[in-house]
């Protein structure tokens, strides 16, 4: 069982990701805004990170940084409903695990998370 962060700006995509990992096992903590996702990665243990990369008030690509300066070692999943070139090679330097384009299935998301 991972502890799983989600992150997305649209509480029904973060919810719809809790639904189908909890049904896996795994204990997923749903969030849209970006500082509360940070905070709950500094005095938390995540293994896991879902970032959606379209956010608010900064881009996901900017809380990979974030989350990668205070736990190196948590694993990460990007999320994009606007593929690009230049984000999915921005998200890969950066370490992310996995760069998935929205919407996103059950299986395709199980898929991903067992390669992790």
């Amino acid at each position: 069982m991972a502890n799983i962060l989600a992150l997305d700006d649209v509480l029904d995509a973060a919810n719809l990701v809790k639904r189908i990992l909890e049904r896996k096992g795994h204990r997923v903590f749903p969030f849209t805004e970006e500082e509360d996702a940070i905070s709950f990665v500094k005095s938390n243990e995540v293994d896991l990170a879902i970032l959606d990369i379209k956010l608010k008030k900064m881009s996901g690509v900017e809380v990979l940084k974030e989350l990668k300066k205070r736990s190196p070692s948590i694993l990460v999943i990007m999320l994009t409903g606007y593929p690009t070139i230049e984000t999915a090679r921005e998200c890969i330097s950066l370490e992310a695990g996995e760069y998935c384009v929205k919407p996103i299935d059950k299986d395709e998301l199980a898929k991903v998370l067992n390669s992790q």
